[in-house]
């Protein structure tokens, strides 16, 4: 095991409905797979962070939503972390799990780039982590003023000012 951890945020089946997907959705699946993948590879910590949602919302716990999409099932020795909030680490054992396997650097993909992934982010910079997030393995849905694209750019730039931004093809594990 070395100290870095792929950190893979709601890829839960709601985020990918048929209608309802997020923004290139089949293209956000087949990068977080390779990065799942390279980690695996290189011994690295997979940690898949899971949104429950309230008993209205399509990722409430137990629902076909809530479940982490089958094409990125993990694996045993992957670690699955249970959330409430945006942000991965308020109210979880992220830092708890991070800290007994000594590992400081953050690779983060996944969902939702306005809320989970920046919150996600900002707090992993605030914590004294490395982070790296893949810039084209996260996603979002159209809001009333800009595309998913707008917003995945906006946060992209903003982000870029606290943490290392890669493309998922520049990305390497150890």
């Amino acid at each position: 095991m070395n100290n870095t951890a792929l950190i893979i945020i709601d890829a839960q089946v709601n985020m990918f409905a048929e209608g309802n997907s997020v923004f290139e959705g089949e293209r956000m699946l087949s990068a977080i797979s390779r990065l799942i993948v390279q980690a695996h590879t290189a011994h690295s910590q997979v940690i898949y962070i899971q949104n429950n949602g309230s008993e209205i919302d399509p990722d409430m716990p137990g629902t076909p939503g809530w479940q982490i999409h089958p094409a990125i099932t993990p694996d045993k020795g992957d670690i699955v972390i249970q959330k409430h909030t945006p942000d991965s680490f308020h109210e979880t054992n992220l830092q708890i799990e991070l800290d007994a396997k000594q590992i400081h650097n953050l690779i983060i993909a996944g969902m939702q780039t306005d809320y989970c992934i920046n919150a996600t982010c900002r707090r992993a910079f605030e914590l004294g982590y490395e982070v790296i997030l893949v810039q084209d393995a996260h996603s979002t849905y159209d809001s009333r003023e800009f595309t998913a694209s707008q917003i995945i750019t906006r946060y992209n730039n903003e982000l870029r000012e606290k943490i290392n931004l890669k493309e998922a093809k520049d990305i390497t594990f150890g």
